[in-house]
């Protein structure tokens, strides 16, 4: 027994003090480092067993760089379309061309024009509007979602698919395999019979520890359809009730497009196909001939540990670096890092109203307290902070003046900056801006605002707990 004790006893203190130069020479971070090192110091072995499972930044990207250089042909085909240059070179106001510069830098996406997009804010309006779609497919569709779940609305779209298929439309869906767990095994057997090709991204098995870690998740939102029609945004294939029942009902944001852009979010998918099973994508109709629909431009950004990490953040600072009047920003989950928080600090402090909007409740106890706590950082800054009351927020949106919008998968936390595989579009286009604008104006009207005094007077307890939490916000 006493053996027993001072095995774990020194073990752990073996743990701790070797893992410090592990920690330190692994992660850039310094808040990331000191979040691990709490981690190992409170719970050694834990601790440990944490940092193989999830510790390390990896991702199976190597693999795919392997696997392009056995196919050529993956490149010939894609970076012919990636590029329309007859839809290049719309203008966009000077204050936002280092944005655009900035992110095709990071994304390697040129930012088009003469596109058509529509804004969706219900969940049944957009499985009703993908549906349809479906119904009318004479090619292929291309579905990629984080969450595809088992429930009435997963049949429904489920269903399509299956009809699409008998009519000789070639359908193929990718889905996370940890936000999609619970369907592959009945629902994902059944559209794999009726011929629709389905595959889980990203495996998580941790006999895989030397590919990749297990918390980095593809988190994308796409539909293709045809080649001409895309969706994409921050709705899952789930019903709107989906989650923590006392979170209440989901309001998500999907746009649908009309374009040259849909080129490109068929590219994305066709990578993320191809990374996940080996098929490189080639028949006629995958990019067919573009034309113009509308007038919106539109940037489209991939981001992910395949990136430089520093990328997206880079965008959104220089975004609210850009604004002049007004930055309004509304994430399910909102743990921002130092640079973000500066950015926003420097905005409040040229004079520009920065509205901040996060669901009062959302799906996970530690990220509301992680939140919370920067909710009061910002307050302290000047910024005006809205709590949603009526259900859950799942939209992740920023508008900037009246002038550009970012709607994607992207929550404005650090696991979308570092961790996650997610899609961005930027875009240029006055009257969905404006729409968008509303939107967010309805949340606000749905919610609390929160008073500085106020909020800094709530029980010591619960902000002691809420800055405890927030030690380890690099991790959630």
């Amino acid at each position: 027994m006493i053996i027993d004790s001072l095995f774990w006893s020194m073990g752990g203190w073996i743990i701790r003090i070797c893992m410090i130069p592990v920690i330190g020479m692994r992660k850039d971070n310094p808040t990331t480092c000191l979040a691990w090192v709490a981690v190992i110091f409170l719970s050694p072995w834990l601790g440990l067993i944490l940092y193989l499972l999830v510790g390390e930044y990896g991702l199976t990207r190597p693999r795919l760089s392997r696997r392009l250089k056995n196919h050529m042909n993956f490149h010939r085909v894609n970076s012919e379309y990636l590029e329309c240059p007859s839809y290049q070179g719309c203008q966009v106001s000077h204050d936002y061309q280092v944005l655009v510069s900035l992110a095709e830098r990071h994304g390697g996406l040129p930012l088009l024009g003469s596109n058509k997009v529509g804004l969706i804010a219900d969940t049944n309006d957009f499985i009703s509007s993908l549906i349809a779609d479906i119904h009318k497919a004479q090619d292929h569709i291309h579905l990629l979602f984080y969450i595809f779940r088992n429930d009435a609305t997963g049949k429904r779209v489920a269903e399509a698919l299956a009809q699409a298929v008998s009519r000789g439309v070639r359908c193929r869906v990718l889905a996370d395999a940890v936000g999609s767990r619970g369907m592959f095994s009945e629902l994902g057997r059944w559209m794999n019979e009726q011929g629709i090709k389905i595959f889980p991204a990203l495996p998580a098995n941790p006999l895989r520890l030397r590919l990749s870690r297990l918390d980095i998740r593809n988190h994308r939102k796409l539909a293709i359809i045809d080649g001409q029609i895309g969706y994409t945004g921050s709705q899952n294939i789930v019903d709107s009730d989906f989650g923590h029942k006392k979170a209440g009902e989901w309001h998500d944001v999907m746009v649908r497009i009309n374009g040259p852009t849909v080129r490109q979010l068929q590219a994305v998918f066709v990578e993320d196909w191809f990374y996940e099973t080996g098929e490189v994508l080639d028949f006629p109709d995958l990019y067919p001939e573009t034309r113009k629909e509308g007038s919106a431009a539109i940037q489209v950004v991939p981001t992910g540990p395949d990136q430089p990490t520093e990328g997206f953040q880079d965008i959104l600072i220089q975004s609210i670096q850009s604004a002049r009047r007004r930055v309004s920003i509304t994430s399910p989950y909102f743990i921002p890092n130092e640079g973000l928080i500066t950015a926003l600090r420097l905005a409040t402090a040229r004079g520009v109203e920065v509205d901040i909007i996060v669901p009062d409740r959302s799906d996970h106890l530690l990220v509301d307290q992680a939140t919370a706590y920067y909710c009061g950082v910002v307050l302290k800054n000047g910024a005006n902070v809205y709590q949603f009351k009526e259900g859950m927020i799942h939209a992740k949106i920023m508008t900037v003046d009246d002038d550009m919008a970012m709607v994607g998968s992207a929550n404005f936390d650090i696991r979308s900056f570092y961790l996650n595989i997610e899609l961005v579009l930027i875009l240029f286009e006055p009257e969905f801006i404006y729409n968008l604008g509303m939107l967010q104006n309805c949340y606000k009207g749905h919610s609390t605002l929160i008073r500085a005094d106020a909020w800094f007077k709530r029980p010591l307890p619960k902000r002691m707990f809420e800055g405890m939490v927030k030690i380890f916000s690099p991790l959630l």
